[in-house]
Parts: C-alpha cells; structure tokens; sequence
C-alpha cells in the first residue's frame, strides 16, 4: 500500500476543512501540491488538486489508477549506480531526460509543494522543484535511509522519517554534537496506512475470502512482486499446515502462481479448500470481493518480509508476525525495530526450512508455536499496537500543508 495515496487522502480531508472554515489557511486556489511514493503526488487545480508522480516503467503506473482517483503522471527515472560503465552512462542520460520532463511538468502544473519518498524517481523531480523554489519534503519509510534518500535529503526543504530510529542512520548527521541543520529540519511522522486497517470486522473479512471463522488463518505476503524463497517454503509446507490452519497466500507477479497451483492439487480435496492463492490482491475494491486491507483482517498472523510498510500495517492492524527479511536490501533493519519492540519474530531468508524435515523447520516450527500460544500473539499483539500512528497520513499532511503556505512545521 503506497503511503502517498493516504496522504493524499488526508490532504484532500485537510483542504476540505479550510474550505468549511478551518483556520488554518488554505492553499491559493490555483496552485497545489506534490505528494510521491517511489515517485511523487502533485497538487493541481480543482478538482484535480492532487497529482501522483511516479516512474515511467514501475509498477505503480497500474497500481495507483486501480487503487485511487488520482491522475498519474509518468517521468523517466534510472538508478545512479551500474554494474558496468555504459550501464551508468545510460542511467545518467535517463535521469537527465526525466530532469526536462520534471521541469515540463511543473511548469505545466505549478505545484506549491512536493512529497517525495524515495527512489530515483524522485531526484529528476526535485531538483527541478529546486531550480523553479519550490518547496519539498522527503519521507523515509524505512529505518536506513538508501543513496537516493541521502541525497534527496540534501536537497529537500524539510525530512519526514516513519521512525526516530532513522536519524542516527544519515551519514551527515552527528546526534552527539547537537543539532545539525539536517536533524532541525526532520521530523518523526510514521508511515501512513489506509484507515480502514485499524477497524477491521474478523469475521466479515474471512467471508470475503470464502474461509471458516473457527479456524485461524496465516496470511503470507510476498508483496506486489512476490518473495520467491518463500513461495518455495510455503509449497513445500502446505500439506503439513493446512490440517490446522488456513492460508491466503498473496504470491506475486513474477509467475510463480503455477507452482504452488501445482502444489495445491496434489493436497486432498479438504486441505484444497483452506488455501486461497493471489498473485496480488488491491487495497481497494468491492466490499464483498477480498482486498489486501481484508486478508490482514482476517488473518491471525502474518509471515512476510519486512519493507517499511510492514512497520505501519502490522501494528496498525494488530497483528503478531515472522519476518523473513530480504537479504540484499535494508529490510534488516525493520524486522529489527519490530523483533526489538516484541511486535514480531524473525527468520533468516536462507533458514526457512532449516537442514532436516521442512516441518522442523524454522518457519513452520515458529507458524506453529504462535498459532498454539495464543498468550504469545497476545503480547505480540498488545506491544505492536504500541507502535502504531494512527495519525500518521494526518500528519504528513499537515506538514505538506504547512509548508506549501511557506509555514514551518509544527
């Protein structure tokens, strides 16, 4: 779930206020913001006053027109690193191709304000945001900031982070000899979720998926582009889960449907039924069809990976979770803050299914332990509810708004 698309929800609820009398001053009538995820969301005029900004060949090109009623603008965007010398010199021409698209499109748009939260997408739009003095927020949703964030740190107006944990992670701030410009203009928001997670109806949830509400269900979430290694511990598993668990199992695109499809069939007819299977399920649909905010409502626990987003949607939705984190990225460090805090558990990518019987294993040993210690998910529960930030699009929002009227955030 892009945190863009719920701040710009709340922009709109926030834009709305002023108009009914808010005293806090709206925007000038024929300007707006930028707000982005792995891109950006822009605000333009009425009734159009929120335009999302992404990249010209990444996934949420499909996904934000499915999941919101924002227009979606492309630029071409490229990472600044290559395994090979021509590899960069085409990713530096790319970048400089979507630095004149940026500077087009904010000409075009004339925004107040710009949200962007990481990824290269967002460097070509904000240093053209810089040439034209536009003012811009960076949001780090994970605990380690990545290159792009560090530089679009630099060049940002203000920095939002999802945890206070982040700070100590910029290379350019040093906590221990006061205050830098850097750190005084950052500010802990949390990562903004849709609502509807903190309010979830179990029993309606496990309807729209077509399960039994006396048995539990584990929700395994491989994300938009699936987790692969877990896709194969989970094929390898189901027969030695399903006896006492039911399963949604959100997979991913990247074809790995047929596999555990396969794996599936060959389960009896009993066991068949408590599996449910999604390369993707959306966050938004009809009320009776299942959705992402549905599978966490009806789940009893979680495995998943640990992006940022799992830090605000575990919490929010209450939920205990096993983390395996993606080796090569800095998912590490999230399933840390959330294992650090007791909201979850964690397992070694290549640990899975451990060196003997899979359901030995560490992942099907700690499903088990969890679905049979119910004082455990309990506590899990509790500590991560703790953590959530129900107000987190609000305040993201704000301080958007804040600062497309030139205002210092709160």
């Amino acid at each position: 779930m892009y945190p863009a698309l719920a701040v710009a929800a709340a922009l709109r609820e926030l834009v709305f206020a002023n108009a009914e009398g808010d005293s806090r001053p709206h925007n000038p009538p024929n300007q707006g913001v930028v707000a982005s995820v792995q891109g950006a969301t822009s605000v333009t005029p009425p009734p159009n006053n929120v335009v999302y900004v992404g990249s010209a060949d990444g996934m949420e090109r499909q996904l934000v027109p499915q999941e919101s009623d924002l227009p979606f603008r492309a630029i071409p965007a490229a990472a600044l690193r290559g395994r090979a010398p021509w590899t960069l010199v085409r990713n530096l021409g790319t970048m400089a191709r979507g630095t004149r698209v940026a500077q087009q499109l904010i000409d075009e748009l004339r925004p107040t304000a710009i949200l962007g939260t990481g990824g290269y997408v967002c460097v070509p739009l904000f240093l053209a945001a810089r040439n034209a003095g536009i003012p811009t927020i960076i949001y780090l949703p994970d605990v380690i900031p990545g290159m792009a964030v560090k530089l679009l740190a630099r060049l940002s107006t203000w920095i939002a982070c999802n945890v206070e944990d982040s700070a100590s992670h910029f290379g350019f701030i040093k906590p221990a000899h006061g205050s830098t410009n850097l750190q005084s203009k950052m500010r802990v928001v949390g990562y903004p979720v849709r609502a509807e997670l903190f309010e979830q109806d179990q029993p309606a949830c496990r309807a729209a998926f077509d399960l039994d509400d006396d048995l539990p269900v584990v929700f395994v979430n491989g994300g938009s582009r699936g987790a692969r290694s877990i896709n194969k511990a989970v094929a390898t598993l189901l027969e030695h889960l399903l006896p006492f668990t039911q399963i949604i199992h959100m997979c991913g695109r990247e074809g790995d449907e047929q596999f555990l499809q396969e794996a599936a069939a060959r389960l009896p007819n009993n066991l068949q039924t408590r599996y449910r299977l999604y390369p993707y399920l959306y966050s938004k649909s009809a009320a009776t069809t299942p959705t992402m905010i549905g599978a966490f409502g009806a789940a009893t626990l979680v495995v998943c990976r640990s992006g940022a987003s799992t830090m605000a949607e575990l919490p929010a939705a209450q939920l205990p979770a096993i983390l395996i984190p993606y080796p090569y990225v800095n998912q590490e460090a999230n399933a840390d803050y959330l294992v650090r805090h007791g909201a979850a558990m964690k397992i070694q990518d290549s640990a899975m299914l451990g060196d003997g019987r899979p359901e030995e294993g560490p992942l099907y040993q700690a499903i088990l332990r969890l679905l049979t210690k119910h004082e455990e998910r309990t506590y899990m529960s509790e500590r991560g509810c703790m953590l959530a930030r129900p107000d987190a699009a609000q305040s993201l929002a704000s301080m958007l708004f804040d600062v497309a009227a030139r205002r210092s955030p709160a």
